[in-house]
């Protein structure tokens, strides 16, 4: 498809704002008004539009993706996000530790211990941590806390949180990911402690580290739309 806009603006509608090509406001892909909270995520959208070049590139519109699929899917109840992040927490990556003997164990206490601890202040609850592969499920209190706690969230910030949480594969890393002083690489480092550990042992795969790297940039993108989500 061919650029056939030439001005990109972002207007105030009502309480939220709208991003418009050429005075024509955006819709989602749902035919619905992209009207979002705050100011910021609007240029955020509208910086998307407006850094395409003559031949429109699908893959430079993350952030409208995000957006739609919070407005489209989320906000309409379509999509029961809050049950799929709960999921997430049940596997949680930062709760299966190696045996306490092994000394990727020390690594993961050190890298992990206090991330988990700092989520079990954070949101009032108890984690529970287990070695090996065996499944150890999370206290009811603990899923009925944070169901609560999901339900609360607007849902263009869930659906940055869905994103954070997929990548990391840990519902922990993904709410760290939405605090304001949280770090993106850092939080990127812990969750992928495990391949880091064997990068050590066994060396680098030059393709696996671009594609991780790709990651990371997916994943500080989604933390600046959820930072922006949140005005």
């Amino acid at each position: 498809m061919k650029r056939f806009w030439k001005e990109v603006t972002v207007e105030q509608v009502g309480d939220g704002w709208q991003g418009a090509l050429d005075g024509r406001r955006l819709k989602t892909q749902g035919n619905r008004p992209q009207v979002v909270p705050s100011r910021a995520l609007a240029e955020l959208l509208a910086g998307e539009w407006a850094a395409q070049g003559e031949d429109v590139d699908p893959a430079g519109f993350a952030h409208r993706d995000m957006a739609d699929y919070a407005i489209d899917m989320i906000a309409s109840g379509e999509d029961d996000i809050v049950a799929k992040l709960l999921g997430f927490m049940e596997t949680d990556t930062l709760c299966y530790r190696a045996d306490p003997d092994e000394p990727l164990y020390r690594r993961q206490l050190e890298v992990w211990e206090p991330l988990v601890t700092a989520f079990e202040v954070r949101e009032g609850v108890k984690v529970e941590r287990a070695s090996g592969i065996l499944h150890r499920p999370q206290p009811a209190g603990t899923l009925a806390a944070l169901k609560d706690r999901l339900e609360t969230l607007d849902p263009l910030v869930i659906a940055a949180l869905f994103s954070l949480t997929s990548l990391s594969a840990s519902l922990i890393v993904g709410l760290a990911a939405l605090e304001d002083d949280a770090d993106p690489e850092t939080l990127w480092n812990a969750a992928n402690l495990e391949e880091d550990w064997q990068i050590e042992l066994w060396g680098a795969d030059e393709e696996a580290m671009a594609l991780r790297q790709r990651r990371l940039g997916e994943f500080t993108r989604t933390m600046a739309f959820a930072r922006a989500a949140r005005g």
